[in-house]
């Protein structure tokens, strides 16, 4: 059977609280439905479907800081998880000082030793963390899933081009219809990625 972890990505003070180093205003819209998601997931029988929580935690003085605002600081406010979507006792926590949440973590180790095959990708930003994630995944064999309304950007152009990018190798769809594959008995990676080269 296919297992999944689903990757909550950077939502955190600082991406999702108006007053954050480096706020995106996408991360307000899609709280909700995050936390429906969530809510989905724990109240599962099984544990065929994993949260994982990537949370981006640099060093001060970080090479980060060269390209970007100062922001999520290891031990900060700003590098905490927002209050509606904080983590539960024995979901698995990422610290990241990099874009991807591969990128000199243990993430790849984690979800080998839970024996995942599909990595679904959700938070900010569409178009950075959650797409070199989604980079990352693919590189080391994951079937990759992207949530449509469960990732955004700074603004909407970013987000949709963000989407069409992740659906040249990665399934893109809605959380209803993820929910919905699983309540089915599908598979909601099938059809992902675009075999006949058709995106534009």
């Amino acid at each position: 059977m296919s297992r999944h972890a689903i990757l909550i990505i950077d939502m955190l003070n600082d991406f999702a609280n108006e007053k954050g180093s480096l706020y995106c205003p996408g991360a307000g819209r899609i709280t909700k439905n995050l936390q429906d998601l969530m809510k989905w997931v724990r109240e599962r029988e099984g544990d065929d479907i994993q949260l994982v929580h990537i949370q981006e935690a640099h060093r001060e003085n970080d090479a980060d800081f060269r390209v970007r605002p100062v922001h999520a600081v290891r031990g900060t406010w700003g590098s905490d998880f927002i209050e509606e979507l904080y983590p539960e006792k024995g979901e698995y926590i990422v610290p990241k000082r990099r874009h991807s949440g591969f990128a000199y973590t243990d993430l790849d180790l984690y979800l080998r030793e839970e024996n995942i095959d599909t990595v679904v990708v959700t938070g900010v930003w569409t178009n950075v963390c959650v797409r070199s994630t989604a980079t990352d995944a693919l590189a080391r064999a994951y079937r990759v899933i992207a949530l449509s309304d469960g990732c955004d950007s700074k603004t909407e152009e970013m987000h949709e081009y963000g989407l069409k990018d992740l659906s040249i190798f990665a399934k893109v769809m809605t959380i209803g219809e993820y929910v919905d594959a699983w309540e089915k008995g599908l598979d909601p990676w099938e059809g992902g990625g675009d075999r006949e080269n058709k995106v534009e």
